[in-house]
């Protein structure tokens, strides 16, 4: 019985580091999924917002401009998480190929397509894993996703 003292201390030791590498990854891919989610809905309310031609949500009051509008829109609806996912736009408009938009000097007013056009609306986004084993799975450390909606223009004034 004597020879049983710090058994337990030991057994700990090895099963502690699989154990939180478990817990560990379980927050991780919970956060993953989470931001998955919260693009979906913030690229949805992007798309619902650019099919009614408006403008008013761009913070450039002077000369505002449907396409920064939509963009504020999506960044509005992501609960903060935009510029952490760092998002590359991509839009199709009437089923042709996807045009890619990398960053905001390469925006323009033409890329939300016109009244009447079906505009399918992607979002490629990267989430940093911050727990380094798991990190290892993916290129880069990072979970890449892509988040869509398509939806038809309403008839507005160009």
């Amino acid at each position: 019985m004597k020879k049983q003292k710090g058994v337990s201390v030991v057994e700990f030791a090895l099963v502690a580091p699989v154990y939180f590498l478990l817990i560990f990854g379980i927050i991780e891919f919970g956060l993953l999924f989470w931001s998955d989610l919260t693009m979906q809905y913030a690229v949805r309310e992007g798309a619902r917002y650019a099919i009614t031609g408006q403008v008013n949500l761009d913070p450039n009051t002077s000369n505002q401009q449907r396409y920064r509008a939509i963009i504020q829109k999506m960044d509005d609806s992501s609960m903060g998480l935009w510029n952490k996912v760092n998002p590359t736009i991509s839009v199709s408009l009437n089923g042709g190929p996807f045009q890619q938009y990398g960053s905001a000097s390469s925006y323009n007013t033409g890329m939300f397509g016109n009244a009447g056009d079906i505009v399918t609306l992607q979002l490629n986004c990267s989430w940093p894993l911050t727990t380094a084993l798991i990190g290892n799975f993916f290129s880069g450390g990072t979970g890449t996703f892509t988040v869509g909606a398509t939806m038809r223009n309403e008839a507005f004034p160009s």
